[in-house]
Parts: C-alpha cells; structure tokens; sequence
C-alpha cells in the first residue's frame, strides 16, 4: 500500500479493510490479473483502487503530469460510474490524480474536451467509451491497467461488443480486473480470452450472504399493495429508504401517490435524464430527500449512505434481481431490512424467490394503523429533544410559556405539530380479503334530449358523446346515459348543465352535420331477455317471500308412475297413491350365440366370380385383357420398333439423338415438337458429338488433320447421322439455315460466322 492512498484512507476513517480489499492487495497477487468474486456492499471500489495504486504510481508519491490515460474504469449503468469516480477522487486525492469521465447521457464535447487537457483515470461506460476511441479522442497506449466492475451485469446488459472492442484497442502488457457477482460461462470466456493467467480471488463462500440485513416477506390483498408501502415507510421511520418497482409506470404512480401524502420523495427510472438521475441522487446524499422510487437501474453499484430500508412494491424477476435489490442496505457492516410485499395470490413466486435465494424470511403482515400510532409515541416520548438543559433564553420562554398555558395543553400541541408532518396511517384489509366491487355512482337530476339520428344512421354512442362536448361546451361527466333507437337517438344530460348547454347549441338547436336536437322525456326502456325464447315476455312475478309456502309432495318413491298419472290439467293431488320401481331387467346370454373364443376373428369374403361370357340382351363378352407391347418386345414375343420410317409432322429428332431403350415404346421424350427446344437434352449411351451445353457448336471436332477439300457444314465430312433427323450437309429438317459453313480451322475446328442483323459474335473456343 502506497503512502498516498494510506493517508486518504487514515483521514476517511478506515482502520482495517474489508475481506476482498485485502484479497485484492495480497502481495501474492500484485501485478496480475485478477477475477474476483464478491457480493454487493463489500467495499470493491475501494479495494480496485489500492490494488491498481502501485501499477499507476510505480513507488512515487505523486503522478506525474496528466495526459494520456494510465487506468480505465469501466461501469454497467452511468449512475455507478459516477459513484466510482468520487470514492477514486478522495483515495487518489493526495497522489495528484486527475479524473475523467465518459458517460452515456452527458456532454461528449465536455468530456473530449477533458480528456485532451489529461486524465491520469478514466471512469467509463461501455458505449461511451467505444464512441470516443472510434472518434480518435482517446489514447489508449499508455494504459497500464484496466478494471471491469460489474462485469456480469454489463454482459446482461448486451455489452459484449463493446468490452472486447475496448479490450482489443487496449495494449497487451496491461494488467487487468475483473470483478464479477458470478462467475458465468461467459466471464469465463472473457477472461480466458482477455486475461493473461488470472488468479481467481472469492469472498463470497466464508461469510452468509447478507448477513446483515433482516429479511421480511408481508402478505397482503392484491389491493392494498401501495397501503402496505405507505404503512411500513410510517412504522419504520427510515432516515434513507428505496422502493423498487418493475416499470416505469409503476414508479410515476408511486411517486405522486407518496408526494401527495407528504412524502420527501424522488424518482429514478430509464426514462429520467441524467441530469434528474443526478440530482435524484444527490437529493438522497444529503438529505433533502428520504425515499427513493426506482427501477432496477438502481439496483447495482448504487451506495447511498445510511440507507436502512429497501421495499420490493413489485416481486422481483429472478434471484439476482433480488439480491441485488437487498444489497443496496446492509453495507460495509450496518444493519437494514429488507421488505417483499407479496399479494396473497403469489405466495408461492415469493416462496420459490428466497429459497432459489438460500434466504430465510419472516412472514408476516404490514403494520396497522394502531401499531403505527403506538411506534410514534414511543419515538416522541424517546426523543433528544427532551435530554440535554435548556439555556438561559430557553428557560425564560418556558416560563412565559407554563403562565399562559398549562403543562397538559403544551404537551397536546408539541404532539399535533409532531403529528402534522406525518402522513396518516392506512386501513388494511385481510390479506384473503377480495376486492370490493365498484358500484355504479347515481347520476343525479338530469334531463333527457333527443338526436336526429339513431341507428338506421350508423349512430354509435363513441362519436354522439364528444359531439355533444364539442357542440355544447360540456364535460363527459355532465352527459348520462345514450340509447340509440331506429330513427333517434337519446342523451341525458345533467340538469345543473342543461343551461350552458342550452346557450351554446343556439335557438336553432343544431348541432354539426345538421343534427338536430330537442327535450324530450326518458325513452322507454326495452325489456332485455335473460335467455330462451319469449321469457322476456313473461309477467313480473311476487318476490318468493310474497308467494307463500311451497306445496307438499310426496317423496319419489311414492308417486304414481307416469303412464298410471292423469293429465296434468286433470291431475289429482299426488299423494294417493304409491308405487315401487319397476326392477331392472337382468341380461341373460343368448343360447344359440357360441361363445367369444369360439367364434372365428376374421373370415375372408368370398372372391367375386368371374363374369360369364354369355350375358343377356345380345350384350357382347367381356374383350381379353391384351398384354402391352412394351411388356411383349422385353419378351422377345414382338419385334422392336423400326425406326428407318419417316417421321411424323409432329415429332423432330436432331442429329446425334438415340432412340429410347426397349421397353419405353416408340414415343418423343417430350409431348413438344423437338423442334421447340433450343438445345435438346444430353444423349444416352455414347459420348456426346457436340458442345450441347452452349448453343454456338453444334459439333466436336474430328479427330485428325482435315484437308482444305473437307466439305463445309453439317456433320463432318458431309456423312449423314446414320440415325432418323439427322442434318447432312447441315440441314436442319425444321430450322432454316442450319449450321452454317465456315473455314476450316487449323485442328478441324470450325469456326461459326456471323450471319445475318440479328447474329450474335461467337465466344472463343
């Protein structure tokens, strides 16, 4: 340990280190690299700074003059960088250090402006950094050490990218700190690729996590959420405390709930610039402020002093979430309690959460009003305020004070003035207790008026109510009910605007698009069918209390049966006769039926019979089935087809094609005319004769020297194919020109001439 470093901790007011700041600065490990693993609260920033002091101070005092950087600092959220930066400017205070920060939110001309006027340390967010090194306004050659602090957090953050470029830019003799929660799969990976050799360094196995912070879990109605928050921040009384929620929404509710019941409140959330960040922030520090309502921004790196209490409004998303959360009390050796508000109906997520957590909860409910009462009192009767002896011109006010007023009136108004600041205490219902079911409200003396239009105009409610606010200068809350008939429509609207509303339609009471309006009375009220048919129609019977006894009747088993009773017109009371049920039929087997094992599983039916070769009215005898002639040629029973007859107007062959195997019948492989195909398709057998692939050469050259006599076109040396559609002397049977004649090539190539407007040039061989 350095004498700078050692003097700023001697005037903080240290006098011994916490477990991974000695971790962090054992001799064993000085000048590696290093990956270490702590939970929240356990003093990192100060133990990263002791152990990069002497790579940066190299056994001088102080540093020498700022400019380029020597150390880089790099922070998940903005709020922790700039948390990192004030503890690293008080521990580097007597070393002559010079900070900079480069933070998402702020000025980036500021910063580059700071960072050419030097920087010993750069505290860093990760995009804010990469923008700076892409734009040249930083260099990183003479960096000598590099920290990542929380370096899981901004892995989950989609920071990947950014890291490995940073680390990338930076030189390869660095040293480099890695400090994590955990110890992932990917940090691993980081590690393995970044760090030259690093030593694992853990303080997180010899000590519970969280020792020291009381965990509690109050069950209340899904309703009565933000009643337990308002309660819990009265009976705790906390000097700094932090609620978190899951949403944005859920902060901005919270925080004008809470500042309209006379709250210090202040909200942080993603949506908030970081100047509001900063000064919500700096409002807690100093207390101008005593609750914060946060995201879970603020749930890593965030120290705030004297924080006692942090209450979960919202459950949190997983175990991290939570620890992290409870981390924010309960550091560097003070006590805090930790809150979940868990509504009865998820009991068992909050259950699942401490245990995944190994966290051992107190369940219970929040505090009452009377128990809340009862912890004011207490801390009134215990309060400073009463020790201590008053000076001379407080005694002689007390005097003035005791002749004018009795002891017992002075004590009542020092208690309505220590009660005057306080938010009132909140009525809780059991947590198994429902919501109470919101009743339609009366609508008071109101008068009806009738529109023009109804529903054979497409009438509809959600475009007749802001007609009549715009027209008549109302609020929806003056307008009542809307029915909408065939041809009109109708509005109440309440009696104490019907006079505005009246002044403003104007005594041609019309309204936009020539909508015209009247009084009229209350329509009539159409009958609503509660299901069935006709029942709508049914007179109002007594209620069943007016209705009178139910009559007597006989039990089941002694009315008559059905088909002995009268009509139920002419029916007799039902308590004459009795009868007994009919018994039930007993199955017994059929004797002519074998029995189950007997009878066969399945019987074949009978194959049809042959048709008969004489059939009635002269009908002629069924033809024999012939065998196909593909099938007789493969048996050597018929002759193959020849293929020496001309062919068909409809059927081409080019030269060099084969006929088809036996077997496959004597038809063209396509139903088009050959003539129809560019190309054509590859032969069978032999090797194919030309270049068939490219259009220009028909044919491959012959083998051998050609003499200057050789005929010109066609096949070589003007022989016919042999084979049906061949094109001697290089005439096609179904394309005018055919190959065309050209001078011979040295080789027996041939090279196609051009002919005609529309010729295309011929590629070189």
């Amino acid at each position: 340990m350095t004498d700078p470093l050692a003097l700023a901790l001697e005037e903080r007011g240290y006098t011994t280190l916490t477990p991974v700041q000695e971790a962090v600065t054992a001799s064993e490990f000085a000048g590696g690299d290093l990956l270490v693993s702590a939970q929240t609260g356990s003093g990192k920033t100060v133990g990263f700074g002791l152990a990069i002091g002497p790579t940066l101070l190299g056994g001088n005092d102080r540093l020498d003059r700022a400019g380029a950087p020597l150390a880089l600092v790099i922070a998940p959220t903005r709020e922790l960088a700039l948390q990192v930066k004030r503890e690293l400017e008080w521990l580097y205070a007597h070393a002559g250090a010079r900070l900079a920060t480069c933070v998402g939110g702020m000025d980036a001309r500021d910063e580059r402006r700071a960072l050419e006027r030097g920087a010993h340390i750069v505290v860093a967010t990760p995009g804010r950094l990469r923008d700076h090194i892409e734009r040249g306004a930083i260099d990183l050659t003479d960096i000598r050490a590099v920290v990542l602090d929380e370096a899981d957090e901004m892995l989950d953050l989609g920071f990947r990218e950014d890291l490995e470029f940073i680390l990338g830019q930076a030189p390869e003799e660095r040293r480099t700190l890695m400090f994590s929660a955990t110890v992932s799969k990917s940090i691993e990976a980081i590690s393995n690729r970044y760090l030259r050799d690093p030593q694992r360094v853990s303080t997180m196995g010899g000590a519970k996590q969280h020792a020291d912070i009381e965990y509690k879990a109050l069950v209340v109605a899904p309703h009565d959420v933000e009643k337990a928050v308002i309660n819990l921040l009265r009976f705790q009384d906390a000097k700094n405390s932090i609620v978190f929620c899951n949403t944005r929404n859920m902060v901005s509710h919270l925080t004008a709930r809470l500042a309209n019941r006379g709250f210090s409140v202040v909200a942080l959330s993603g949506e908030l610039t970081q100047t509001e960040r900063s000064h919500a922030l700096q409002a807690m520090r100093d207390g101008r402020a005593r609750v914060c309502i946060a995201t879970d921004v603020a749930a890593r790196g965030i120290d705030l002093p004297g924080l006692e209490l942090v209450i979960h409004a919202d459950l949190p998303q997983n175990t991290e979430a939570l620890l992290h959360r409870s981390g924010r009390t309960g550091r560097a050796g003070s006590k805090g309690v930790s809150a979940l508000i868990v509504p009865n109906k998820a009991r068992r997520k909050a259950e699942n959460l401490l245990k995944w957590a190994k966290i051992t909860a107190d369940w219970t409910v929040p505090p009452s009003a009377d128990e809340i009462n009862a912890a004011d009192e207490e801390r009134l009767l215990s309060s400073d305020v009463f020790s201590g002896e008053a000076d001379s011109t407080e005694a002689e006010f007390a005097t003035k004070m005791l002749a004018r007023h009795s002891a017992e009136a002075i004590a009542v108004a020092y208690l309505r003035q220590f009660r005057a600041g306080r938010s009132a205490p909140e009525d809780l219902l059991p947590a198994d207790a429902q919501a109470p079911k919101k009743q339609a409200a009366d609508f008071g003396p109101s008068k009806w008026f009738s529109l023009s239009v109804g529903r054979e105009d497409r009438a509809e409610a959600r475009w007749i109510l802001p007609l009549l606010c715009r027209a008549g200068n109302l609020d929806k809350t003056d307008i009542g009910a809307i029915r909408i008939r065939d041809g009109q429509s109708f509005v109440e609207i309440a009696e104490s605007a019907v006079k505005g509303f009246l002044s403003s339609v104007g005594d041609k009471m019309q309204l936009e698009d020539g909508i015209t309006i009247a009084p009229s009375d209350a329509p009539e009220e159409r009958p609503r069918k509660t299901g069935g048919f006709g029942k709508s129609e049914r007179p109002e019977r007594a209620p069943r209390e007016d209705r009178g006894p139910r009559p007597e009747r006989a039990p089941r088993e002694e009315r008559a049966p059905r088909e002995e009773r009268a009509p139920r017109a002419e029916r007799a009371p039902r308590d004459e006769t009795a009868y007994e049920p009919k018994p039930r039929k007993e199955y017994t087997p059929r004797e002519d039926r074998p029995a189950r094992e007997e009878r066969p599983r399945f019987e074949k039916p009978a194959a049809r019979p042959a048709p008969s070769e004489s059939f009635e009215d002269g009908a002629p005898a069924e033809r024999e089935k012939k065998p196909r002639h593909s099938k007789l040629r493969a048996e050597g029973k018929m002759p193959a087809k020849s293929f020496s007859k001309p062919a068909s107007s409809k059927t081409f062959f080019r030269a060099g094609d084969k006929p088809r195997e036996d077997g496959f019948g004597d038809r063209p492989r396509s139903d088009k005319p050959r003539g129809d195909k560019p190309f054509g398709d590859r032969p069978r057998g032999d090797k194919p004769k030309g270049d068939w692939g490219k259009g220009e050469r028909k044919f491959d050259k012959p083998r051998g020297e050609r003499g200057s006599d050789a005929p010109r076109g066609g096949k070589p040396f003007g022989k016919p194919s042999g084979k049906f559609g061949g094109k001697p002397d290089g005439a096609s049977p179904h394309r005018k020109g055919g190959k065309p004649s050209g001078p011979a090539r040295e080789g027996g190539f041939k090279a196609r001439q051009p002919q005609g407007s529309d010729a295309r040039p011929r590629r070189k061989p």
